[in-house]
């Protein structure tokens, strides 16, 4: 199967790859999705929605679709339903593409008997994708040890740190490596199972069926705009909280880490260190990006113009507010006001069933909250829910390379933001901040940094 590359601004691409023969019994028709107990519903549905419908009769292509169990027993869902899938982990063997859409909790282990039905599906010539945490299965397995690879931007830093051999890319919608690919969280895997059509089948092929869908046939941009960049709250208890509690109220006035420093009582390179060691950021990285934060609120709420957006946000110019909100963000002001309006319309949802074999046999209630909504501990345990927010789950960190989170250039089809250049230029001059500085939506506001600045005697 060939790689095709998307085309568009936000989309780089090398060469394609070469197409991979299948061994044994495998058909490239076929379309295996590995399900396991604990995993959400919404992701689990879209493989089965877009390869498990047979809607010949509007000549779109045809998948085979596989539903297999990946561990025994019925599987429970976060939605309080419970699934029995009609095939196990032997429907593998017959798969020419192989489905992941979930793994429940990052730091278990998926099953060793799913993890090498895996392992010899990709050896056979198998096409492996993991869709948001599905990457941690694919992980797991070995098959993502030195490639670039994204998943769920809540997750991605959990992702690195368990499997350092992985060239994490917290931006990408999706990255396809010809044999092995990787979406983002939750509805980019709509996208990369586009890809997938388009690949396979062509572009007329996939806009059709983006059209059955009610989807965009190909999304521009990246995870940026969605990614919570708040302070951790243990800064509230710091002394520090009171200089950062005045920065953040006082972002329309133009200042820059030197008032902070000396708001603080220490020097330029002691505020750095305390800061840095408190927040993981550096201070003028931080400072920037609270600015653009702040940009965001006033894009999405009011019918402010770029200029006194620009201007009630501390920047020195409407020009240095588009320079480092592209930046950060991947996108222009304008587009992002028209895609995060405060009362933009809810897109209405349908699903269509069809051949899939797949049994919804009960509720559950008590699993409701199990994967994506924090089963497992902490950070580490929980896995983002199917609308990106998680239980206690941890922020994307600042990162050291333009790339993201031990992230390499790579030359396969991507779809995402590109990197930029570090740049170290004040917050309130033209320029450009380092790359991966606080990509957040605005609800990620510090209001636990506030109120517990104000309680400070």
């Amino acid at each position: 199967m060939a790689v095709a590359a998307p085309v568009g601004a936000a989309g780089s691409a090398g060469p394609a790859a070469l197409p991979r023969k299948l061994s044994g019994r495998r058909r490239p028709e076929i379309v295996a999705v590995l399900l396991f107990s604990g995993g959400p519903i919404f992701e689990s549905s879209i493989p089965l929605s877009v390869f498990g419908v047979d809607r010949q009769d509007t000549s779109l292509p045809h998948y085979r679709l596989l539903v297999c169990a990946g561990e025994p027993g019925p599987l429970a869902t976060t939605g309080g339903l419970t699934m029995t899938a009609p095939h196990g982990i032997e429907g593998l063997a017959r798969a020419g593409t192989v489905v992941v859409p979930a793994w429940r909790a990052a730091a278990q282990t998926p099953p060793p008997e799913a993890l090498a039905a895996l392992r010899k599906a990709h050896a056979e010539g198998a096409r492996i994708i993991g869709l948001c945490t599905g990457a941690f299965v694919l992980a797991a397995a070995g098959l993502l040890d030195g490639r670039p690879a994204t998943t769920h931007w809540m997750y991605a830093p959990t992702l690195a740190k368990r499997y350092p051999q992985i060239q994490v890319d917290p931006r990408e919608l999706y990255i396809d490596e010809g044999d092995v690919l990787t979406s983002a969280g939750t509805a980019a895997g709509i996208d990369l199972c586009l890809h997938v059509v388009r690949t396979d089948h062509g572009a007329d092929a996939a806009a059709a069926l983006a059209r059955r869908l009610v989807v965009p046939v190909r999304r521009t941009g990246s995870q940026a705009p969605y990614v919570d960049r708040s302070l951790p709250e243990e800064i509230g208890n710091d002394p520090l909280a009171e200089v950062v509690t005045w920065a953040l109220e006082n972002l329309s006035k133009q200042f820059d880490v030197e008032v902070l420093a000396a708001r603080a009582y220490m020097s330029r390179r002691t505020f750095d260190r305390r800061f840095r060691s408190l927040t993981g950021s550096a201070p003028l990285q931080w400072l920037i990006s609270q600015r653009v934060l702040q940009a965001q609120r006033l894009l999405e709420t009011t019918e402010l113009s770029v200029d006194e957006v620009a201007r009630r946000c501390g920047f020195r110019s409407p020009v240095a507010l588009r320079g480092h909100f592209r930046r950060q963000l991947g996108v222009s002001p304008a587009v992002y006001r028209s895609t995060f309006r405060a009362r933009r319309p809810e897109t209405p949802t349908g699903s269509t069933s069809g051949g899939t074999g797949l049994a919804v046999v009960g509720a559950t209630p008590s699993t409701s909250a199990s994967h994506h909504a924090g089963l497992g501990s902490g950070p580490l345990g929980g896995l983002p829910s199917s609308d990106g927010v998680g239980s206690g789950g941890p922020t994307v960190p600042p990162q050291g390379g333009p790339g993201g989170l031990n992230s390499r250039s790579n030359g396969r089809a991507r779809q995402g933001a590109r990197t930029a250049p570090d740049d170290h230029s004040s917050p309130a001059e033209d320029g450009r901040p380092g790359p991966s500085q606080g990509l957040s939506h605005p609800d990620s506001a510090n209001a636990a940094l506030r109120r517990r600045a104000a309680e400070r005697p």
